[in-house]
C-alpha cells in the first residue's frame, strides 16, 4: 500500500471525505490532458483578440469552432445533453450557459463571460474569462475585478492536503465583505477524462470542510459572483440558460487546477 493510500485511509478514518482513486490522475494521462488544457487557452486568447463591440455573440461561436477544429480539438459542449453551441457567451444578467445567437449583438458597456471547454485526442480541459466591452461602468468594472480576486484568493487557499472547503471560504469571503453574493447551487466540477467528473466544488461551504485536496486530483475553480442574491432561473424556452432572479450583474470567471504534491497548478485560464 503507498503512502497516499495509508494517509487517505487514516484521514477517511478520522471523518474526512477522501477522493475515490479514480479521481487521481495518472501521470500518463496528466501529460494528455495538459496538451487539451493548452488549446483550450489557446482558444480563449483567440477570442480574446477578437471580441469587440457590435459583435454578435454567434461570431464567438464560430471562432471557437474552427479555431478548435483546425487544432485536432473538438468543443465539449457542442450536442453535450442537447446544449445547441460550442461555447458558452453569458452576458451581463446571465450567470452561466449563455447560449450564442445571431441577434445577441455585444454593446458597449456589456460584461461578457466567455466559457470554453475542449476534447483533444479523448481528453477534456475548461476554463472561463471575463471581457469587458468598451467604456464599462464602475458598477461592472468593480465586479469583474471582485471576481477575478476571488479566483485568485481561492487558489492561494487550496493546498495539497487541504479541503476544498478551504478554497470556498476565500472565495465567499471576498465577495461578501464586496457586498456580492456568491451563487449557491451551480459551482466546479472535476474534469479531465470527462467533462463533469467529481467533486462538485461549492463556493459557499465552511473552511476545513468537503473532499480533502490530494495530489492528482484535477478540478475547476469558477465561483459565479452576484452583484445582487444568489438566486437565479433557468430559461423555459432553452432549458440552458441561467438568470439572475433579480436582475442583477453576475461575473465568472474559470481555472482549471491539478493538485500536485507541491501545490496548486493552473492548467487552463
Amino acid at each position: 500500500m503507498s503512502k497516499y493510500e495509508l494517509r487517505l485511509l487514516a484521514l477517511a478514518a478520522r471523518g474526512h471525505i477522501v477522493p475515490d482513486r479514480s479521481l487521481l490522475k495518472t501521470p500518463a494521462q496528466i501529460r494528455a490532458i495538459k496538451k487539451s488544457a493548452a488549446l483550450n487557452t489557446a482558444v480563449l486568447d483567440h477570442v480574446a483578440s477578437h471580441i469587440r463591440h457590435g459583435m454578435c455573440t454567434e461570431e464567438i461561436d464560430r471562432l471557437v469552432y474552427d479555431f478548435t477544429t483546425e487544432h485536432g480539438g473538438v468543443p465539449a459542449p457542442l450536442n453535450y445533453n442537447g446544449f445547441p453551441k460550442s461555447v458558452c457567451t453569458s452576458v451581463n444578467d446571465v450567470i452561466c450557459h449563455g447560449i450564442p445567437s445571431e441577434h445577441e449583438i455585444l454593446q458597449d458597456g456589456d460584461i461578457v463571460n466567455v466559457d470554453v471547454s475542449t476534447i483533444l485526442n479523448g481528453y477534456f480541459s475548461d476554463a472561463s474569462r471575463m471581457f469587458m466591452i468598451g467604456g464599462v461602468s464602475p458598477r461592472a468594472a468593480k465586479l469583474v475585478r471582485v471576481t477575478q480576486e476571488c479566483v485568485d484568493r481561492g487558489l492561494r487557499a487550496a493546498k495539497p492536503w487541504g479541503h476544498l472547503g478551504d478554497i470556498a471560504h476565500a472565495i465567499n469571503t471576498h465577495a461578501k465583505k464586496n457586498g456580492y453574493s456568491v451563487v449557491e447551487d451551480i459551482g466546479g466540477h472535476g474534469i479531465g477524462l470527462e467533462f463533469h467528473e467529481e467533486p462538485f466544488v461549492s463556493y459557499v461551504t465552511p473552511k476545513g470542510s468537503e473532499m480533502v485536496l490530494v495530489p492528482g486530483m484535477m478540478f475547476t475553480i469558477e465561483p459565479m459572483v452576484n452583484e445582487g442574491g444568489p438566486d437565479f432561473f433557468v430559461d423555459e424556452d432553452n432549458n440552458w440558460t441561467v438568470y439572475t432572479e433579480d436582475g442583477g450583474l453576475s461575473a465568472q470567471v474559470e481555472y482549471m487546477v491539478l493538485v500536485t504534491e507541491t501545490g496548486i497548478e493552473v492548467l487552463s485560464r
